[in-house]
């Protein structure tokens, strides 16, 4: 994905932030119960869209990363759509 299409897509994504070759969101929950249905959903997720995100999980922060050596591409900007969704 060329910079100034990620940079369209990420206006659109409150709370993306590009990072090197991924894009990243913190999610904050009141607990750790709700961070765990939070991980739950997003591993079903992922799954389906046979996507690997990376999951750093403190207490009730939920750091999400999606990208790949080559960069950001079309299938981690819809994955981070269903995330935002989930």
């Amino acid at each position: 994905m060329r910079d100034e299409e990620l940079a369209a897509a990420l206006a659109a994504l409150p709370g993306w932030q590009q990072e090197r070759h991924a894009v990243r969101r913190a999610y904050g929950f009141h607990d750790l119960t709700e961070a765990r249905r939070f991980v739950r959903r997003l591993i079903d997720l992922a799954l389906a869209d046979e996507i690997t995100p990376h999951l750093t999980w403190d207490g009730g922060q939920v750091l999400v990363a999606l990208g790949r050596e080559t960069g950001v591409g079309r299938a981690e900007i819809e994955f981070a759509r269903k995330v935002d969704g989930a």
